[in-house]
């Protein structure tokens, strides 16, 4: 990463949200980039869980041989099938077969939904996630995903809006945690206006964070503009300096 978009930053996110947790760095390499490769399991594991360790300090790899959950292994791109009978597992399941977890209506419902469902294939081997801090100049990350309490998200979300003309600089699509904190910014790189994505709605994924703690994840793009804007935004204002004084305990 460019060494002066990353102090800069640093020094700017010190300065207007003093004490808050520093964004996860998200990118896609061939090569590890001295990360640790998560420790491959037998049982479900939420990646969402390997998110939080990221955000406190270490970073970690993941590839289609290391990833606990089906979804995950869909939403990180390294795969684009989902089990079988998953429009009852979505939605009220099969008795004695498949536990519902009814969050769709029914089974028709998630089958239309999942047409209109983007999908992304990984263009590398290896998932990387690192703390911002920890970034070196032959990293380049994707996507930075902030996992922030309110009064931080209303920092971001106001300045995700900042120079847009319309009101919608910022989603909050229905989808998994790991959909809406990885695949959908990662894809919002590749439009000519790109948007934040608030999420970790995931009633399934909720567990896995603090009680208070949403995503907020930044296309890489956009975060380069965005951070341009901080001295001239409303956080140089009274009004945010209220918020301020509070928004990192």
């Amino acid at each position: 990463m460019d060494k002066s978009l990353k102090s800069d930053f640093i020094k700017k996110w010190e300065k207007y949200f003093p004490g808050a947790t520093l964004p996860v760095a998200a990118f896609y390499s061939n090569s590890l980039h001295g990360a640790e490769p998560a420790e491959k399991v037998k049982q479900h594991r939420c990646i969402i869980a390997d998110l939080v360790i990221v955000s406190r300090g270490k970073s970690l790899a993941f590839n289609k041989g290391n990833i606990g959950c089906g979804g995950a292994m869909i939403y990180c791109g390294f795969s684009d099938t989902h089990g079988p009978d998953f429009e009852y597992f979505l939605s009220y399941g099969i008795p004695g077969k498949v536990e519902g977890e009814r969050y769709k209506k029914d089974p028709s419902t998630v089958k239309a939904f999942m047409k209109e469902s983007q999908k992304m294939k990984a263009p590398a081997d290896w998932l990387i996630f690192k703390p911002f801090d920890q970034l070196e100049e032959n990293d380049h990350p994707g996507i930075l995903i902030f996992l922030a309490k309110p009064d931080v998200l209303s920092g971001l979300f106001t300045l995700a809006n900042y120079d847009r003309t319309d009101p919608y600089g910022v989603k909050t699509p229905f989808g998994s945690g790991c959909s809406t904190s990885i695949m959908e910014p990662f894809l919002e790189n590749h439009k000519d206006e790109s948007d934040c994505i608030l999420g970790m709605f995931d009633v399934s994924a909720r567990p896995f964070v603090p009680k208070e703690v949403f995503s907020f994840a930044v296309p890489m793009k956009r975060f380069k503009v965005l951070v341009r804007h901080m001295d001239e935004s409303f956080l140089i204002t009274p009004s945010w300096d209220t918020v301020r004084k509070r928004a990192g305990k």
